[in-house]
């Protein structure tokens, strides 16, 4: 198939080279999705060459092998990613690893908005900054930010945790649930029932435990700890005023 190339590797491994200049989005999600299963001996890394900020690409990954997309990427890339490692060697687009359910993904640069939204597993790692509404509505994911969040992040996030070692945009945490959200900089504002609690010993080895995977270095005991009040876990006709 014509964009698509081997690279010599260390005997008992292998490795593919997609080139998205020679070969169609369609055809390299394809490839990732049915022929990477078939590789006799497995593949177990796949660089992804000239992306040119194409959207939803690698999406739907279910399988143990690591991806390297050489350049920017655009909307929805990595998204529902399960085992797989991917790294992105420039800057995403919207909804980056979108609904992730295991393995990692990695942005070298930074993120448009709704980053790792709904994401369920696994972690995801922005070194640069993330855009509004990063970790939205988590259900389980590790979220690590090495600079700063635009608005909103970690709204009705449900479980899991987000790392943020810059500032945070306003509206930080609204209507939280049971995720956790560590930020090292300046918190722009809360959002409804987000409150800030004492930072812990405990707090400090998660925090550590995280920078650590995600390769980040910062000092794990600058971090402030946000989470929820619980106040909006059930209805009160009374206070009604209070939500929204």
């Amino acid at each position: 198939m014509e964009g698509l190339s081997r690279p010599d590797t260390p005997v008992g491994q292998s490795a593919v080279s997609l080139d998205l200049a020679k070969m169609s989005l369609r055809q390299v999600n394809a490839w990732l999705h049915h022929d990477l299963a078939s590789q006799s001996p497995p593949v177990r890394r796949v660089e992804i060459l000239n992306p040119a900020g194409m959207h939803n690409l690698a999406v739907g990954l279910d399988a143990d092998v690591e991806v390297v997309i050489r350049g920017h990427v655009g909307y929805y890339a990595a998204g529902m990613n399960k085992r797989a490692r991917v790294t992105i060697d420039g800057n995403a687009g919207r909804g980056l690893a979108e609904n992730i359910m295991s393995g990692v993904v990695r942005v070298k640069g930074s993120a448009s908005d709704s980053a790792a939204a709904s994401g369920r597993g696994g972690l995801v790692v922005i070194e640069g900054d993330a855009a509004s509404r990063c970790a939205i509505s988590l259900k389980g994911c590790d979220v690590v930010v090495g600079g700063s969040v635009g608005h909103v992040s970690g709204f009705m996030a449900q479980r899991g945790r987000l790392v943020i070692c810059g500032d945070a945009g306003a509206g930080l945490g609204d209507s939280l649930y049971e995720s956790v959200i560590y930020v090292r900089g300046r918190i722009h504002g809360l959002g409804a029932d987000a409150r800030e609690e004492p930072f812990t010993p405990a707090d400090r080895e998660v925090v550590a435990s995280l920078l650590s995977a995600a390769g980040i270095d910062c000092d794990a005991s600058e971090f402030k700890r946000v989470a929820s009040g619980r106040t909006l876990y059930h209805w009160n006709a009374a206070h009604s005023s209070h939500y929204g």
